[in-house]
């Protein structure tokens, strides 16, 4: 029977995350009106219940609420996506595992240098189906994102994802690789270790896993941090989510010279899920409460949970010589010519 690692305890994610979140919620900048209508809220509710006008105003201000939510949630622009794909308080890889499996038991070490706490891996159920898990992580606070880096995979963390990938083979079991990362490690040391070349390798490696591979990206897929563990039969991203070759900031440093122009760097990427899926680059896209997925993460866990069953039990049926001539496929049609200027 696989134990609950300790690392992982069987505290409900909400008791970890999100008590008192509403008290301690980060506002994005596009979110700015909402906290003043909030803020009025609050203010209103301190005053007496038993007043009748003060009831009138509450239900008014909190209808005039509502409406503007749907107003700025729908108006957001791809650099607010972004945004929110960061956000301190959205679900990481780690909360995906306390809510959505059961009998996680975490596996450590690349067998050659040491272990990236940059990348979790382990067995797993997830509703009673074994999976091997593969996740990025970049920590929840100072102390956590300091020991992953920041989510910044290093060599030993691609070692470590395909060494689990050939655990995965080896038992038959489908794997699930959720994917959340500003890039690789550019460090001189990761470089020295043959960074761009395992990376090379995990790829390559990745077209010939002979078992199902299910890639979710959960908040940044960027560069080849993402792409080095994101070779798959079904790619999917959560809908405020990205998925890039290289960071707003990154490419408007390279494009403008001024890293200030991040958001005209993110218009021209075309990172946001609608893109991707109208480029055939992901294949499915999963919605996420209003706002995003930090303000309602139980109903975000249950669709990642509903998805990546769903898309298992569907897997399993394809034969393995198929399944690899499909994915290898998949990756060749990626890419699309145009005579219209990008920026």
């Amino acid at each position: 029977m696989w134990k609950l690692s300790r690392r992982f305890s069987s505290q409900s994610y909400c008791e970890v995350k999100f008590k008192g979140f509403m008290a301690e919620h980060q506002y994005l900048p596009h979110e700015k009106q909402i906290q003043e209508y909030i803020k009025s809220i609050e203010h209103v509710k301190k005053q007496s219940d038993d007043n009748p006008l003060v009831r009138t105003e509450l239900l008014r201000l909190e209808r005039k609420l509502e409406a503007l939510k749907q107003k700025v949630y729908s108006e957001l622009t791809p650099w607010d996506r972004v945004l929110i794909s960061r956000h301190p308080k959205r679900p990481h890889t780690s909360d995906y595992i306390r809510a959505i499996t059961t009998d996680f038991f975490e596996l450590h070490g690349d067998r050659t240098i040491g272990d990236d706490r940059a990348v979790i891996g382990g067995l797993a159920k997830i509703d009673a189906m074994p999976f091997v898990l593969i996740g990025q992580e970049k920590g929840a606070n100072t102390e956590e994102r300091v020991a992953c880096n920041f989510g910044m995979v290093s060599p030993e963390g691609f070692r470590k994802a395909l060494r689990l990938m050939g655990i995965a083979e080896q038992l038959h079991l489908p794997i699930l690789i959720l994917l959340d990362t500003p890039g690789a490690y550019p460090g001189l040391e990761a470089e020295q270790r043959g960074q761009g070349l395992v990376i090379a390798e995990a790829i390559q490696k990745m077209f010939s896993i002979k078992t199902q591979i299910i890639i979710l990206i959960i908040g940044e897929g960027c560069s080849g941090g993402a792409l080095g563990m994101g070779v798959g039969d079904v790619v999917a991203m959560l809908e405020h989510a990205y998925y890039s070759v290289i960071s707003p900031e990154g490419c408007a440093s390279i494009l403008w010279k001024d890293a200030g122009k991040k958001q005209e760097a993110a218009n021209a990427l075309k990172l946001n899920a609608e893109n991707l899926l109208a480029l055939n680059i992901v294949d499915e896209v999963i919605s996420e409460p209003l706002g995003g997925a930090h303000y309602d993460p139980d109903s975000m866990f249950l669709k990642v949970k509903t998805f990546v069953t769903g898309k298992a039990r569907a897997l399993q049926h394809i034969p393995v010589h198929i399944l690899l001539e499909q994915r290898y496929a998949k990756f060749r049609r990626l890419g699309v010519t145009s005579d219209s200027p990008l920026l």
